[in-house]
């Protein structure tokens, strides 16, 4: 009871704090994915400050990156609206008249207000304002915090040297988790690319206008577990609704459809369970679980963040070895905890 308690009091502390938790989680997880940058030029001797630079720089660039995506598409997304707003309104204004026809006037009528009420135009208006507020605050703080881990990192590869084997059982804990991390994100990003390529080909092949953005988009969004997929559906969907018509906008779904369910569903899960030894109903439920402690980037970092806290509360207790194998750790069995412990008993004798 004491400890659930205590975890309580810790994810509520960090629910408050989100603002400040989310950025300074996102910039550990860019230094850990940028850290193997510093490996070669360890081998070459660089001074310890320009590998330290070199994962900063490399942190800054993907982090630059994917920002610059999701800002083309969000302008280009904006533009193409405005340049089809007359077919957009021809499109509204053909779904009131079928809603009409079908019988139901009072939700027609209901339909076009909302649409065209000015105080939704205006409220749409600032929570974008304050969006973009939000966002170039956490970037600021995500910025800062990448200097301090990536700094703190190159301290951080000599722990064993400085406190001798009996931490190593905790850094190969460490080391094995941030390598978890790093395989999540390759997989993610080679599945990305695939579905990318297939979305941005049918939707050239419809006739969608900007295909290519919206590939991006798609590789960008399948970072985001689960719900990626239908923020990536969103623009390409609406715009297929204006220039095809009901036809356009089924054919949009039905393939993106059927590209998530079989690569993101059926076949992504099996290469990420691999890499990051993760059930598919603990990372279904993380994705929930940590959007709603810490917001939006929940989404993003909720494998990280489930394995950092399978790392930190379940892989350095040996009682706990039932819990680990139900959230899918593979390693987490009989034998493989024995070996640990005659690991950890040689290493603790070593060092005695």
């Amino acid at each position: 009871m004491l400890g659930l308690a205590a975890t309580a009091v810790l994810l509520a502390g960090v629910f408050f704090a989100r603002d400040i938790f989310g950025p300074l989680a996102l910039a550990i997880v860019l230094v850990v994915i940028c850290e193997p940058v510093r490996r070669p030029l360890e081998r070459r001797r660089w001074p310890r400050w320009t590998r330290t630079t070199a994962v900063i720089v490399v942190a800054y660039l993907v982090l630059i990156g994917m920002a610059a995506l999701l800002w083309l598409a969000g302008t280009q997304f904006a533009r193409l609206v405005a340049d089809f707003a007359d077919e957009l309104r021809d499109q509204v204004q053909g779904v009131l008249s079928w809603l009409q026809s079908a019988g139901l006037d009072q939700e027609a009528s209901d339909a076009a207000a909302s649409v065209l009420d000015p105080q939704t135009l205006v409220g749409l208006a600032s929570s974008l304002g304050g969006t973009v507020l939000s966002v170039a605050t956490a970037l600021f703080f995500v910025f800062a915090y990448v200097i301090f881990m990536a700094v703190d990192a190159a301290r951080y590869r000599g722990a064993e040297r400085v406190f001798g084997p009996e931490r190593r059982p905790v850094i190969d804990r460490i080391g094995h988790l941030n390598a978890g991390i790093r395989r999540y994100y390759v997989v993610n990003a080679s599945f990305g690319a695939i579905v990318a390529i297939i979305d941005g080909l049918a939707l050239w092949a419809l006739g969608v206008p900007a295909p290519v953005v919206w590939a991006i988009l798609a590789f960008v969004t399948n970072f985001i577990p689960n719900i990626g997929f239908v923020l990536g559906l969103v623009p390409p969907a609406v715009l297929a609704f204006v220039v095809g018509g009901w036809p356009m906008l089924l054919a949009v779904i039905a393939i993106y459809s059927v590209v998530n369910v079989v690569l993101q569903v059926l076949v992504q899960p099996k290469f990420v369970s691999d890499a990051v030894d993760l059930s598919l109903t603990l990372s279904f439920f993380s994705v929930v679980f940590w959007t709603f402690v810490i917001g939006p980037l929940g989404a993003i970092l909720s494998i990280p963040l489930t394995l950092f806290v399978r790392a930190l509360v379940l892989e350095g207790d040996p009682g706990a070895l039932w819990l680990r194998w139900v959230t899918g750790d593979r390693s987490a069995t009989p034998a493989n905890a024995r070996a640990e412990a005659a690991a950890a008993a040689r290493s603790g004798s070593s060092a005695s």
